[in-house]
């Protein structure tokens, strides 16, 4: 096209190859292999020389990667795959290929060049989300040939937690539907020793085989599924059906997850769309912090469960005051136990007494007992706010970690 913008792109196409390649061996310390191996260090500079070139040729007229172009990128993210690459590496390249990519074209340009620049962006735009899902899709499949599933479904996990643009690709490698929502279901799992890793993969191995969904263990005390919030399915299928809604689900989960872990678990939930599901993840996991430990989780927690809990948490001078009231109750036979079941039966003197399996006289006895010890009523309007939070904040062992 005898453009300038083009010349330029052309005259620089080597140093700027030069230049992307250093900077993944800088930056992403999978890829220092480019120092070490250097057969592998040239087809990397082949490759960054080869689709530099491939964009002149094409971009000037608005020509689109051919079958054969998209392949051959695949061929290379499945290259980098059999390096011991992993999808968050994978990840990092892509996007400073792009970075570098743009860089490099607004710098080449000047002032006259701003219809070319324009064509170029366009091109670039479409063509680069093009190349990015080829690039994916041949690193995905060389890494289902060699990395177990739950690895890949790890990955899965952890690409729609961190709302990467990548995540439906690796959802249908693993064959996995992507969904548009998901309910972010996090099991808190505290104690010592944590499950050891292998344990953990164990677990998630199991719990893969009932439940098809993306599961990780991204923490020593942190299970998290995702349940598509927008598709309702059948048990042990992976087809939509009626009667199976994402709550179900969720709450089949976590009983099973509970019974997998064998101890204590707080459970946490918060519903986010795709590419917004990071902060769902931070509210879940706060929320199960606030969440009650339970020897088999009941359900998933909500933010409209525990929002006084995790208000308490965050004053200081609250919660060292209400945690000094539980310190008073736990002097009492069973104090804090009594009330727990006391307002679980919405302070019904004979349901809570059969619940306790004691004399309703007895649970009387108690409720003194606690009168005296605070000067609160737990029948009490002021009672039920104060009483009821030093409850749930010492089930959630909060006090205690």
């Amino acid at each position: 096209m005898g453009s300038h913008l083009f010349a330029e792109l052309a005259r620089r196409t080597l140093d700027d190859a030069h230049h992307e390649v250093e900077v993944y061996g800088q930056q992403i310390p999978e890829y220092r292999f480019v120092e070490h191996d250097g057969r592998r260090r040239a087809e990397a500079l082949d490759y960054a020389v080869w689709l530099r070139r491939r964009t002149l040729e094409l971009a000037p007229e608005g020509a689109p990667l051919t079958q054969a172009d998209l392949d051959h990128i695949a061929s290379m993210g499945a290259s980098r795959a059999r390096t011991g690459m992993s999808a968050a590496s994978r990840r990092r390249v892509l996007g400073l290929h792009t970075n570098l990519m743009l860089r490099e074209i607004q710098e080449a340009a000047g002032p006259e060049n701003t219809d070319e620049l324009m064509r170029v962006m366009v091109w670039f735009t479409a063509q680069g989300t093009r190349g990015i899902d080829a690039y994916t899709r041949g690193h995905a499949a060389e890494q289902k040939r060699r990395l177990p599933f739950v690895a890949r479904v790890r990955a899965l996990t952890t690409a729609l937690l961190a709302d990467d643009a990548l995540a439906p690709g690796l959802a249908r490698a693993v064959g996995m539907s992507p969904a548009a929502s998901y309910e972010v279901v996090v099991v808190r799992v505290p104690g010592r020793p944590a499950p050891a890793a292998g344990g953990r993969e164990g677990i998630v191995e199991a719990l893969l085989t009932h439940h098809r969904m993306p599961i990780a263990w991204p923490r020593a005390e942190e299970l998290v599924a995702l349940v598509p919030a927008d598709q309702d399915r059948a048990p042990d299928t992976a087809q939509p059906g009626r009667g199976w809604p994402a709550r179900d689900r969720a709450l089949a989960f976590v009983r099973d997850a509970g019974e997998a872990v064998a101890r204590p678990c707080a459970v946490g939930s918060s519903t986010g769309r795709v590419r917004a599901l990071a902060d769902a993840y931070a509210r879940a996991r706060r929320i199960s912090l606030a969440a009650p430990l339970q020897p088999v989780p009941r359900r998933p927690h909500t933010l409209a469960d525990v929002f006084v809990e995790l208000a308490v948490a965050e004053d200081r001078d609250i919660d060292t005051w209400l945690s000094g009231l539980a310190r008073t109750l736990a002097r009492g036979p069973e104090l804090l136990a009594t009330l727990e079941t006391y307002y679980a039966h919405d302070m019904r003197r004979r349901n809570t007494a059969a619940a306790l399996n004691i004399h309703p006289r007895t649970l009387d006895y108690r409720l003194q007992r606690v009168r005296r010890l605070t000067d609160v009523d737990p029948g009490s309007a002021r009672g039920v706010r104060i009483l009821s939070t030093v409850v749930a904040r010492a089930a959630s062992g909060a006090w205690t970690a």
